[in-house]
């Protein structure tokens, strides 16, 4: 806590030193985040610069009620968020192959696991889009229910609620598929 707080201490002050041990810190965090959020590298990096941006900008508002990686993480998922709503705005089209990976089972049995792979994601991308972020978070990057009603400002019952929701939604559309040859 303390190191934080002199962290929050320099940044307030302008010093490149606690920026950098910041962004140190924190960026592999939150790239692996917004990989999650956007699956484009180039689209995750630039909303993690834009998350640290954000942060500079209004670290005078920073209230130590909450850690400070927690505050940043809010920051990120909403540039997150903002990136997703603009790209439903204005969709675009992917041309970027997926790296190959050197097998190690069967041929076939990759081709159905990325296959498997590829659904789910789509079939989380279908969800409305505050109950895909509740489901990204809790169970794809474990945050427990109080973090995530934290990072999405709303209350952890509304986030069981969405949860529960969207697990419905989810088993809908993929039960189907689980059972079919």
């Amino acid at each position: 806590m303390q190191i934080e707080n002199e962290i929050v201490a320099g940044l307030r002050a302008g010093e490149q030193e606690a920026f950098e041990s910041l962004l140190k810190a924190q960026s592999p965090v939150l790239l692996r985040t917004a990989r999650r959020f956007l699956r484009c590298e180039e689209d995750a990096r630039d909303a993690v610069q834009d998350a640290f941006v954000s942060l500079f900008k209004s670290i005078a508002s920073f209230e130590s009620n909450s850690q400070l990686s927690t505050w940043l993480h809010r920051i990120l998922i909403n540039c997150c968020l903002m990136r997703l709503r603009k790209r439903q705005r204005h969709p675009e089209q992917d041309i970027e192959a997926e790296p190959i990976e050197a097998p190690i089972e069967s041929a076939e049995a990759v081709f159905h696991r990325a296959e498997l792979g590829k659904f789910v994601r789509a079939s989380i991308d279908t969800l409305p889009e505050r109950d895909r972020a509740v489901v990204l978070l809790r169970d794809i990057e474990e945050f427990s229910n109080r973090e995530v009603a934290r990072l999405l400002d709303v209350t952890p019952n509304a986030v069981k609620v969405r949860l529960h929701r969207a697990h419905q939604a989810l088993r809908t559309v993929l039960d189907p598929a689980m059972l079919a040859p």
